[in-house]
């Protein structure tokens, strides 16, 4: 029973590196660097360790915490960081390259010692107690691995879409996008939007996982660990980043009985790996031989 606790463990911390790792692909799909998902995921967290052991009519004092307050959580979590987004997109969406991912790790930064120096939201110390929706890390599991594939479906959608076709011309050729009347600076606010929405319910998910919010769960570290999973996993298609995230969140408790070698062994598989494969272990191409085959499997 212990093993299976330890495997819904890390099956959970696995789903929540995908959806991070959604979340820095989607300004890459526009060809923008930006590093400022760890920012948003703090916001979610934060704001649902708020809400939930200081709102008693959300239900934080009864054994299981609703469900439905955990909706809530993650709905005020997506306005508040869109709202935040749209604001500060319109603003840093101008930089680019570098520059932009400099001005997201600046935001990333601002929101963690503004929370670590506001005794209101936890402060130093943080957030503990934070009621449980789920009695034990299956149900977690569970929950997030519906909310990871509603998040695949829209992407999957998206990628199909105007918008998506709009976001991978602008990748391609900005220039070339905007001469053939693609609204650039919509499309990659939209992107940014989107991608603050998914580390946001991220963050409301991981907060009542792991039973206490810190600031310090947003930081820079956690900005190059994101970007990681895209890299490593590919960042042409949505695929890329679930399978980086799952991979490089699993691995290091994977190679736990190595020792302290597991570090040097990871650190060498972050490095290798895209030297070995630049675009990715995911690329368009590759999912559609992945797709073919599973038809052939499927056919009688």
């Amino acid at each position: 029973m212990d093993s299976l606790l330890i495997d819904a463990s890390l099956l959970q911390q696995m789903l929540i590196g995908a959806l991070l790792g959604i979340s820095v692909y989607l300004p890459l799909r526009c060809g923008q660097l930006s590093l400022a998902t760890p920012g948003f995921y703090a916001i979610g967290g934060t704001l649902a360790a708020l809400l939930s052991t200081r709102v008693e009519a959300l239900g934080g004092s009864e054994p299981v915490y609703p469900l439905s307050s955990v909706l809530l959580e993650m709905l005020l979590a997506a306005a508040l960081a869109g709202g935040l987004a749209v604001g500060i997109g319109r603003v840093v969406l101008r930089l680019r390259g570098v520059y932009l991912a400099i001005a997201t790790i600046a935001l990333v930064e601002i929101l963690r010692v503004t929370t670590l120096n506001q005794e209101s939201l936890g402060g130093a110390v943080g957030i503990f107690g934070i009621p449980q929706p789920f009695l034990d890390p299956e149900g977690y599991a569970l929950f997030t691995l519906i909310s990871l594939a509603l998040v695949c479906w829209l992407c999957e959608r998206l990628e199909r879409q105007r918008l998506g076709r709009a976001m991978e011309a602008i990748r391609d050729d900005e220039l070339a996008a905007a001469c053939q009347g693609i609204d650039t600076d919509r499309t990659k606010l939209v992107a940014f939007v989107l991608s603050a929405v998914v580390a946001a319910i991220t963050g409301v998910i991981s907060a009542h996982f792991l039973n206490s919010w810190n600031a310090r769960l947003g930081n820079f570290d956690a900005s190059i660990t994101t970007l990681a999973f895209v890299v490593f996993g590919g960042s042409r298609t949505w695929a890329g980043p679930v399978l980086g995230g799952l991979t490089l969140t699993a691995l290091p408790e994977l190679l736990r009985p190595i020792g302290d070698l597991r570090l040097i062994v990871f650190g060498l598989v972050i490095l290798v790996g895209p030297l070995l494969l630049p675009q990715g272990l995911i690329t368009p191409e590759r999912l559609r031989v992945i797709r073919g085959l599973l038809r052939r499997g499927a056919r009688p």
